[in-house]
């Protein structure tokens, strides 16, 4: 990604980007501070039979997607279980972008071509785009000053057919800017102007503090949506008709059969666990795993873990770290995106 290299970053292994900046989940705190978000991707899906075509695949009510509001969806097997999650963009009529972990853009587009030969729609996975990342309290004031746009709320968009930004919940105002690559570099250097380049694990924290995870590649096909709280994230329409996985998905909803959730925690210690890393309980026995993991402004571990819903003996380890379970800052229970759509 040259656009990536411009902006002074270094591309690490695992869709990282680092720079030279000190201290920068510390810096997020007070600060506002910019990103390029090399761990995710886009796939557009354009053409006249665009939105029933994704009406039948995603778990969003897709005419939601207004070019305003902006819902998390998800894509499923037959048997529910998450090829991936993402979040749904109109860009203009006819023309939808979803927006997901980098890894599963090819994946998610080799899956949704199966069903593409019956459809007017074409596919195509977005390497010509950059993804920026503002965080901070200035965020929204320099964003609306260089982009002349700004969205109401989280999941809303604003923007045109040439530049979309997102509003994303988090601990700070945080603001996703999609734009195309050759126009990234201007951006990238009036944004700097005004606020700190730091490393893209800084936007991924504040994914963790908002309670969100996004799978990779090596996830898919493992967990029901309601395993990652996707019903309390507004991810999921119950209101809608048939979609891949939906019978299981609903079954899961109103049967509660759901024994695995998302939740969050501090290690007590630096050691950055690998996603798929086994948290365990007093007596050693496996309660579930990491899904992301990032150091925190305390140079202390925050992750997201898929565990079993039952009271666990404590204490918790991780990887021979104590685990101490955090809140997260939403409750769970069902959000309707219908509701999400319309509420001021």
């Amino acid at each position: 990604m040259d656009w990536i290299a411009a902006t002074g970053g270094r591309q690490e292994t695992g869709h990282r980007v680092t720079f030279d900046t000190p201290d920068a989940p510390r810096l997020a705190l007070d600060a506002t501070v910019i990103t390029p978000l090399a761990h995710l991707g886009a796939l557009d899906v354009e053409g006249p039979d665009a939105e029933t075509f994704l009406q039948g695949q995603t778990s969003a009510q897709v005419s939601l997607a207004d070019g305003e509001f902006a819902p998390l969806t998800c894509f499923c097997t037959p048997k529910g279980r998450m090829l991936a999650n993402a979040q749904l963009l109109r860009i203009a009529p006819a023309h939808y972008r979803l927006l997901m972990h980098a890894s599963l853009v090819s994946s998610l587009s080799g899956h949704l071509k199966k069903f593409a030969p019956f459809y007017k729609v074409e596919l195509r996975e977005r390497n010509d785009l950059a993804l920026l990342g503002l965080i901070g309290q200035e965020a929204p004031a320099l964003a609306e000053v260089h982009f002349d746009a700004l969205p109401s709320r989280p999941w809303h968009q604003a923007g045109n057919d040439e530049f979309q930004m997102l509003a994303h919940p988090g601990p700070r105002p945080r603001l996703l800017v999609c734009l195309p690559a050759e126009r990234a570099d201007d951006a990238w250097q009036w944004l700097k102007e005004h606020a700190t380049p730091v490393d893209n694990a800084v936007w991924r924290l504040h994914d963790i503090q908002a309670g969100l995870a996004w799978l990779d590649a090596d996830q898919q096909d493992t967990y029901l949506p309601q395993m990652l709280n996707w019903e309390a994230l507004g991810g999921i329409s119950f209101k809608k008709g048939c979609y891949t996985g939906q019978e299981v998905v609903a079954r899961a909803h109103f049967r509660g059969q759901v024994k695995k959730r998302l939740m969050r925690g501090q290690l007590e210690g630096d050691k950055l666990p690998e996603p798929g890393s086994a948290v365990v309980d007093a007596e050693d026995k496996r309660l579930g795993e990491v899904i992301n993991a990032e150091l925190d402004a305390y140079d202390q571990v925050e992750i997201l873990a898929v565990m079993s819903t039952k009271e666990p003996t404590e204490p918790l380890s991780l990887e021979g770290q104590h685990l101490k379970l955090l809140k997260l800052p939403y409750p769970i229970e069902r959000v309707d995106p219908e509701t999400m759509a319309t509420t001021d």
